[in-house]
């Protein structure tokens, strides 16, 4: 694990603001008025953040459960929430193996909380950019078995890498180390909701700002290019497999999840 950075209190950073809109309690006064300034122009924000946090875990559990995945790397995973990658694949399958990556410092503090794992089953944190993906696959490598089926988790991520090319290599060079038989489960804010694209306008002409990217569902839809969809394919998330009988809203922000064969 790399040396601490310094947190920077004074600047909103996405996974604090996040984890405002998710209710919980792991930020600064400047992420909250970042998040409520998103939210006076886009209503619809936290419904988003959390119908996004909602698809996680059926996507987890349907991968650790009907897809047989006992190996999980989470590239942008956030501050420790309600149902963490760990805590959903391990309820299902207890020997599964998770690693968190996650270039946040605070999330770096908490990572002791992530770390928790079931005797059978195995947590890593790595402290790096999603914008090295060869740091991360030699470090992942500690934990896992690249040998062996991995889902590579790319949550909501990419839309903090500017150039969609550079966004698409991310995932190809991850993807590539990966063997047959693995998966990449990816979602990110789309522009299909102009309230949406207003408020992250907003929100990216803050003051120094990791700026966030909302994109057509078809330039998420390329990401999975190679790859065998699962279905439904490519969807808002609140559309992903939801649970019988629920009617969750429509959501700017696409995913889904594909194999690699």
């Amino acid at each position: 694990m790399s040396t601490p950075l310094e947190i920077d209190s004074t600047v909103p950073h996405s996974a604090r603001v996040w984890n405002y809109l998710l209710g919980g309690k792991d930020y600064y006064p400047v992420d909250q008025r970042a998040a409520e300034m998103v939210c006076g122009v886009f209503p619809g924000m936290v419904d988003l953040s959390r119908q996004s946090r909602h698809m996680l875990a059926r996507v987890v559990r349907w991968l650790a459960g009907e897809a047989g995945i006992r190996q999980f790397l989470d590239v942008g995973t956030g501050l420790p929430a309600t149902d963490n990658t760990h805590e959903v694949a391990q309820r299902v399958a207890p020997d599964s193996r998770i690693v968190y990556v996650d270039n946040d410092p605070l999330v770096l503090t908490y990572a002791q909380a992530l770390l928790t794992s079931t005797p059978a089953g195995a947590t890593g944190y790595i402290q790096a950019d999603a914008r090295d993906p060869e740091q991360i696959l030699a470090s992942a490598a500690r934990t896992l078995d690249f040998d062996r089926p991995v889902a590579l988790m790319l949550m909501g991520i990419l839309g903090l890498v500017g150039d969609y090319d550079e966004a698409r290599s991310i995932v190809e060079r991850l993807l590539a180390a990966l063997p047959p038989g693995s998966y990449l489960a990816l979602y990110d804010g789309t522009d299909t909701d102009p309230a949406y694209v207003e408020a992250i306008r907003r929100y990216n002409a803050g003051s120094r700002v990791i700026p966030y990217t909302p994109r057509g569902r078809e330039l998420i839809t390329r990401y999975f290019d190679g790859l065998e969809l699962v279905e439904p394919g490519i969807v808002p998330v609140s559309r992903w497999r939801p649970e019988p009988l629920s009617d969750p809203p429509e959501v700017a922000c696409a995913g889904g999840v594909a194999r690699k064969g």
